[in-house]
């Protein structure tokens, strides 16, 4: 297990080194890494930010893309695996767009994460720092988010809050 964790979640900012964080901790574990990509490429820049992640994380990983379905995936992994989901933001952005019951989705994702046979990493945005968005889909992805991100909180064993590169262990203890 991943620092005594069935669960960690890492959150943090937008390019507050949360995922650079979390892949060091899959990498510490020693287990073989598997990554779960839910980012869809659409444009140049967000291919440039695959690009860059896929860099840092260099080789070792197993990347599946599951924008939507994590679940599967998860089911299938082993004892002897260690998995990092990049993003749940993305995830529930995924969902948001594709108007599916965002509750149903969470309740299903957590319900996954519990089941789930290897340790999970999971990393997400916060979202509730900034200003109160202009448009209604706006404001409902930020209240999803911030549900969503409570909620993995209190499933997690090990919850730590990423800023400027510095690790914040919110809930439990890193080794």
């Amino acid at each position: 297990m991943i620092v005594g964790s069935d669960l960690t979640f890492v959150l943090g900012g937008a390019a507050s080194g949360k995922s650079a964080f979390a892949e060091q901790l899959v990498v510490l574990s020693g287990k073989g890494r598997v990554y779960l990509a839910t980012s869809q490429v659409f444009d140049d820049e967000m291919r440039d930010k695959v690009k860059r992640h896929v860099s840092q994380r260099g080789s070792g990983w197993d990347t599946i893309e599951a924008p939507l379905d994590l679940g599967a995936t998860l089911a299938e992994l082993t004892p002897d695996q260690i998995c990092l989901i990049d993003c749940a933001t993305m995830w529930l952005t995924n969902h948001l767009l594709a108007e599916h019951d965002l509750q149903q989705a969470q309740t299903a994702l957590l319900d996954a994460l519990r089941d789930c046979p290897a340790p999970v990493v999971i990393v997400s945005n916060e979202v509730g720092h900034g200003i109160v968005p202009g448009n209604a889909l706006s404001r409902q992805f930020r209240e999803a988010q911030g549900r969503l991100n409570i909620a993995l909180a209190a499933q997690a064993d090990l919850v730590v809050q990423v800023t400027a590169g510095l690790p914040v262990v919110l809930k439990g203890q890193l080794p």
